[in-house]
């Protein structure tokens, strides 16, 4: 689509995921999860960051006790990737998208030898132990599957464990140290709203435009990774909920609160943030270049390997990646611009600062 009317589309999306003033703020982990619909996060560390830049006065353990008590859970709603979502919201949402996603790694399980008797045999292994000695790691999991005869080896555990998860028998729950435990769904998450599947996929796409808008509907359809055409169908629902505007070549969707910015004015300009790698801001779209100019693609993805760095925004765009020097608790918070002829100026170095200091100060609470 180009880079349409400057930073705006990413100031607005600032606004809509909670990054920017100009909307309503969210007060705890859980509401900023439930806000956001769906949180990328194969990497817990990034995820946490995600949560804790959005809600003021966040801590780490904030997060962390959000996951060990189950008010935020992390499972594969989508994508086969690891997301935080709302635990009430996570049987809807597999619903909508296990059956896609099974049909798509047949192929993988028909190498692996997985048939659905063995599935149903992993399953009646790992409800039955953990039943009998609580939560159990990935690990102890496949200890119990390897002694039962279900090889674990050569992808076939995980296989395995996210077909489990998939279909709703386990599901990942509380922390022993950066690596969660599993339990039994049924049992972490007792109380699951059940929404039919048009109902499910009105909402899913309400939830999205509002919360990551402005968007395209092929932005929420590579999202979900449901076919385009039923993401129109079941889009009519909801478009009048939403606010239609034209950036660049192609229709973007918005809350109406968003879309007031337009007026109003929109927040951000001056903003200097610091994401995580695999934030929403950069991955919950399938076109990224609003925000992030295509030749500097390659920086935040070096040789296309699929890992996120994290990323330096200023103003609605990405300029650059960050990281720590050194380990101690003395470790400095450093940028690295895309481009050497236009370093930081003061102001944004002083904004630099200060993102600097909330993330050092979310770390140690």
């Amino acid at each position: 689509m180009g880079r349409p009317d400057g930073r705006i589309v990413g100031r607005l999306r600032l606004a809509s995921q909670r990054l920017a003033g100009g909307t309503d703020g969210v007060g705890s982990v859980a509401e900023s999860v439930r806000w956001m619909t769906a949180m990328q996060a194969q990497d817990l560390q990034a995820a946490m960051w995600a949560v804790g830049v959005r809600v003021p006065g966040c801590g780490l353990s904030d997060v962390r006790s959000a996951l060990d008590t189950g008010a935020v859970v992390r499972s594969w709603p989508m994508r086969g990737t690891l997301h935080l979502v709302a635990p009430e919201d996570l049987r809807w949402m597999l619903d909508l998208t296990a059956e896609r996603l099974t049909k798509s790694i047949a192929a993988r399980h028909r190498e692996l030898g997985i048939t659905w008797a063995d599935v149903e045999k992993c399953r009646d292994i790992a409800l039955e132990h953990i039943a009998a000695g609580g939560p159990v790691s990935r690990a102890g999991l496949f200890q119990v599957f390897d002694a039962a005869g279900q090889p674990t080896q050569g992808q076939r555990g995980i296989h395995l464990l996210g077909t489990l998860c998939r279909h709703a028998w386990l599901v990942q729950g509380p922390l022993a140290k950066n690596q969660q435990l599993l339990v039994a769904f049924d049992d972490w998450i007792p109380v699951s709203r059940n929404l039919e599947r048009q109902e499910a996929l009105a909402e899913f796409a309400l939830r999205y435009f509002r919360s990551h808008g402005p968007a395209t509907l092929a932005d929420f359809a590579w999202w979900t990774q449901l076919p385009l055409t039923e993401v129109r169908a079941a889009f009519e629902p909801v478009r009048g909920l939403l606010v239609e505007r034209r950036f660049g070549d192609a229709v973007h969707w918005m809350s109406p609160g968003t879309a007031a910015l337009l007026d109003a004015g929109v927040p951000g300009a001056r903003s200097v943030l610091l994401l995580p790698g695999f934030d929403e801001f950069l991955l919950g779209y399938k076109d990224r270049t609003a925000v992030l100019p295509p030749e500097h693609f390659d920086r935040i993805v070096p040789g296309g390997n699929g890992v996120f760095k994290k990323t330096l925004v200023a103003g609605g765009e990405v300029i650059g990646t960050w990281g720590r020097e050194g380990t101690s608790r003395d470790a400095a918070v450093v940028p690295e611009v895309f481009d050497d002829t236009r370093p930081l100026g003061p102001a944004t170095q002083a904004a630099f600062a200060r993102a600097a200091k909330r993330y050092l100060s979310f770390l140690d609470r």
